[in-house]
């Protein structure tokens, strides 16, 4: 039985699927791996583990689906975005730990660069904002912090990559040193309009040139993986950075289609077409793919604290055992009773971007319990989309008019009726939310001839359960004013109002 793998290397862990022609999954294994918070605000992963974790999830698939190395014909790659390792090029090994995106340290670095005048030429030709979410920052401070990094960097002894680099070169044996432009578009180095790497901003972030990758197509050949490494030989044939890949997966290939991913963050994205649609709302402009692969474009949101607000509620003040609980206990409530929970850990993304805004819980009263803070959990989510999707109204004069869901919170069936209230847009849930992997396995299977067409996915890609907005109008905007007042009052603890 051929398949394709597709290799999911996200914030918390690795997820890898074996893809059969009829879109089915196989195979399926999951490693998590370890955050490191050596900082407040400062997040680290040892990119070591992520590539053992990788080698553990492809064997465990195989093994899963009782299939053989033989039986792989290509690999698919999608990443968490905007992570960033620098590694050696003649060992292979890293010189420090992953700098995370979600990671706030250089803020310093994004204060001096707005100061300096320098947000429109970022915005322009980057298509992003300045914050230290995004990768050129990251790996301006790893060359400044590593001892001797900048000289050996400036040689080419050193290598720099976001996950797919890193990934891509661990399974070709360290033979290539390569990236894809979804990913490139998220590092401020990267000229989205012409699709290459931007000298200028290079030299304004202090990053040389001899550390990048090459920039090769999405779709296309990054190489073959190498048997000593992976014990598979096999075209790795798609790169796509994770909200690009599930926008493609959700078969959101033409302008207007939209996708939100519930993961540790949110991320909606809305398809542009060729269009590059510069945004006045908080937004970024980004590259997405067209139904082969071929450049496209997009507007996306990004919202830094999403599932992760569960896993605090979980695991750091012990109010639900599982995620999963937070539905039963949103249901209990009859309405929020006026509690609302900004989850701003990190701060708070588009279309706000306030760097040092943190978590703010509003409207207690001695009545509040835990339910009502796993409810506002969840409705922070609903809210933070609907922000998102007003200000893509905004910049691109098009309402967005449907919603395809997926990542982990879209299983929770009480939130994405609650998304479909508070957006007033139908919500659409697939029948497999693990549409991540499975568009870095449509793309690379398109690449290598395992698919011939992109309509051959629309099976897989079919509804299971569709969501209509039932609130009154009035209702929905006395929520949403709620909402607005709490995230004014995050914004005020960061001096931000």
């Amino acid at each position: 039985m051929a398949v394709i793998l597709a290799i999911d290397q996200g914030t918390t862990g690795t997820t890898v699927l074996a893809v059969d022609r009829e879109g089915k999954v196989v195979g399926r294994a999951y490693r998590e791996i370890e955050q490191h918070y050596p900082q407040p605000g400062w997040v680290e992963h040892d990119a070591t583990e992520i590539w053992r974790s990788v080698q553990v999830t492809v064997d465990a698939a195989l093994k899963a689906g009782g299939l053989a190395p033989s039986d792989v014909a290509g690999f698919g790659i999608t990443n968490q975005r905007e992570t960033v390792v620098l590694w050696d090029r003649e060992s292979g090994e890293p010189v420090h730990r992953a700098i995370v995106w979600q990671c706030r340290r250089t803020t310093p670095e994004c204060e001096a660069l707005k100061d300096g005048g320098h947000e429109t030429l970022i915005r322009e030709r980057s298509g992003l904002v300045i914050d230290p979410y995004f990768s050129g920052t990251k790996v301006a401070w790893l060359l400044e912090h590593v001892p001797g990094a900048r000289p050996r960097a400036d040689t080419g002894e050193l290598a720099v990559g976001t996950i797919d680099s890193w990934v891509i070169w661990k399974l070709t044996g360290g033979r290539v040193h390569a990236t894809e432009p979804t990913n490139a578009s998220r590092t401020q180095l990267f000229r989205i309009d012409e699709r290459r790497w931007d000298p200028e901003l290079c030299e304004l972030l202090g990053v040389p040139g001899a550390v990048l990758p090459e920039v090769l197509p999405s779709g296309g050949l990054f190489g073959t993986s190498d048997a000593d490494a992976i014990g598979i030989e096999a075209p790795v044939a798609a790169a796509m950075g994770d909200q690009q890949a599930a926008l493609y997966g959700q078969g959101c290939w033409a302008p207007g289609q939209a996708k939100c991913t519930y993961g540790t963050g949110a991320f909606l994205l809305v398809h542009t077409g060729d269009e590059v649609v510069p945004s006045r709302h908080g937004l970024l402009t980004t590259v997405a793919c067209g139904a082969r692969g071929e450049a496209a474009y997009a507007l996306e949101g990004s919202i830094f604290i999403a599932g992760a607000a569960v896993q605090w509620l979980r695991d750091e003040l012990g109010l639900v055992d599982s995620a999963a609980e937070t539905e039963e206990l949103a249901r209990s409530l009859e309405s929020n009773d006026g509690v609302y929970f900004v989850p701003a850990f990190v701060g708070l993304g588009a279309p706000h971007w306030l760097a040092d805004a943190r978590g703010t819980l509003v409207g207690l009263t001695r009545g509040s319990g835990r339910a009502h803070l796993a409810r506002a959990a969840l409705e922070a989510m609903a809210y933070s989309a609907r922000d998102l999707m007003e200000a893509m109204a905004a910049d691109w004069g098009h309402p967005v008019r449907e919603l395809r869901v997926d990542g982990g919170a879209a299983a929770n069936d009480w939130l994405m009726q609650f998304q479909a209230d508070v957006g007033g847009i139908p919500v659409g849930r697939p029948a497999i939310v693990e549409t991540t992997a499975l568009g870095a396995a449509a793309l690379a299977g398109l690449s290598t001839g395992y698919w011939q067409e992109p309509d051959e996915l629309r099976e897989v890609q079919k509804l299971d359960r569709g969501f209509e907005p039932a609130l009154t109008d009035d209702r929905r905007d006395a929520l949403l004013d709620g909402w607005r007042r709490a995230v004014q009052a995050a914004a005020a603890w960061a001096g931000g109002s």
